[in-house]
């Protein structure tokens, strides 16, 4: 069983299981089904549009199908947050393996690549890549800087390794102190379903409730997001460093 070790921008190692290549396999044969499905009911309006002697209508509906294939993937991961629906379904998802959610030029990447993967190779470059890669990555996957893993981080939320920042590290928000273990793992748990979920509304809410707590008011051009972060990174390095006294 391969894994991953992610260390995010929050100082904070995760271990993920990767993807294999069955999953990956099944999540795209959902995925075909899914255009399957769209397939018939493309035939079932081509039948009564043809009843209507439309043949505009039918080549336009060729060509949106055609294009909804093509792009599929690069929609679905940019919209569904690193998943296709055969990915969603298997509960895997495309992650950038600096931890964070990967940018849309890494979707393009992934995307381009898959005439390499795929189309040129019939998917046995892919099969390969995946297969003999340390860390489960087709062609595209390399290129972009990315990974497919499951979606549930192996790293439970009380066993979080919290790396100290550099000796260096001034601690923005010295307030920090009035956390507890409890409510960093917290902090953390609320940034991980934002980056599965994609609603800002939960860091939003985390955000407003720590500054009330704290007593705090963020700096210009920080945003709750990286007031969390910081948060997080701040009591790491004060918790370290009283540890070494």
């Amino acid at each position: 069983m391969q894994t991953i070790r992610i260390t995010t921008s929050q100082n904070i190692d995760i271990d993920y299981e990767l993807a294999g290549v069955g999953e990956r396999i099944l999540a795209r044969l959902i995925d075909y089904a899914v255009f399957i499905v769209i397939l018939i009911v493309g035939f079932i309006f081509a039948g009564i549009i043809g009843k209507i002697d439309s043949n505009v209508a039918i080549i336009v509906l060729i060509a949106i199908y055609a294009t909804l294939y093509v792009f599929y993937d690069l929609v679905c991961e940019t919209l569904m947050n690193g998943q296709s629906i055969g990915k969603r379904v298997m509960k895997i998802k495309v992650i950038s393996l600096d931890g964070g959610r990967p940018s849309f030029s890494q979707y393009l990447l992934r995307w381009l690549f898959r005439i390499v993967d795929f189309t040129l190779t019939s998917g046995i470059c892919a099969l390969i890549t995946v297969a003999v890669s340390d860390k489960s990555q087709r062609v595209g996957d390399m290129v972009a800087g990315t990974s497919l893993i499951k979606t549930n981080p192996r790293t439970q939320i009380n066993n979080l390794v919290f790396t100290p920042a550099p000796d260096t590290y001034e601690p923005v928000f010295k307030e920090v102190t009035l956390l507890n273990d409890r409510d960093i793992t917290l902090i953390h748990e609320v940034i991980s379903n934002y980056f599965k979920s994609g609603n800002n509304m939960l860091v939003y809410n985390m955000a407003e409730r720590l500054k009330e707590h704290l007593s705090v008011t963020i700096p210009p051009g920080m945003n709750s997001m990286q007031f969390l972060q910081t948060l997080i990174k701040d009591y790491s390095h004060i918790i370290a460093q009283a540890d070494a006294l």
